[in-house]
């Protein structure tokens, strides 16, 4: 089956990204609340410039979240929606120091440190294993944020980590906001 590779797109989508001018923020509009993500660029730039060129581009609208391993993570970004798909260009690891806490965004990958591309997980707890092991590059905004992380992170699952009924990002989109 052939799966378009997004890369084209999402460069479109990221040529005004300027860190040094402005703060970004990404919403997550899911079937079990809003989720709003404050990205860290200054750790991790080109996972952030992912995720806007991915959100801006639509990549994310209609995706479900495909496992979910309670008091460990929730995870989304597979275009299949098994865990197995990407946006066809892999994004290179940035690890950095920022720890594995509930409510943190981080990169999924397999075996290989630079083969993330679109799935992202949200950490529903402390997870220091993953510490400089995986690329964490932003954290939900506030309380109701993580509090929807959390609600997700109860859904009942199969014995894959798959949600029994499925959890959707309906629409992810970006703001900017002027640094002061």
């Amino acid at each position: 089956m052939f799966e378009k590779n997004f890369k084209s797109d999402v460069e479109v989508a990221q040529k005004d990204i300027d860190f040094s001018a402005n703060r970004y923020q990404v919403q997550l509009d899911t079937t079990a609340g809003k989720i709003s993500l404050d990205l860290l660029p200054e750790v991790a730039p080109e996972h952030c410039k992912n995720i806007i060129g991915l959100a801006r581009s639509g990549f994310y609208d209609g995706i479900i979240f495909h496992r979910i391993v309670p008091g460990f993570v929730i995870q989304a970004g597979c275009p299949k929606g098994v865990g197995t798909g990407g946006p066809g260009y892999r994004v290179k690891a940035e690890f950095n120091e920022t720890p594995h806490v509930a409510g943190v965004l981080s990169m999924a990958r397999s075996q290989d440190p630079d083969s993330g591309g679109s799935q992202f997980f949200l950490c529903l707890g402390k997870a220091a294993f993953l510490d400089r092991q995986y690329t964490a590059f932003g954290n939900t905004a506030d309380e109701a944020s993580l509090a929807v992380v959390k609600a997700i992170g109860e859904v009942e699952t199969d014995d894959r980590d798959r949600p029994v009924e499925d959890v959707t990002i309906k629409k992810a989109t970006v703001t900017v906001e002027p640094k002061a």
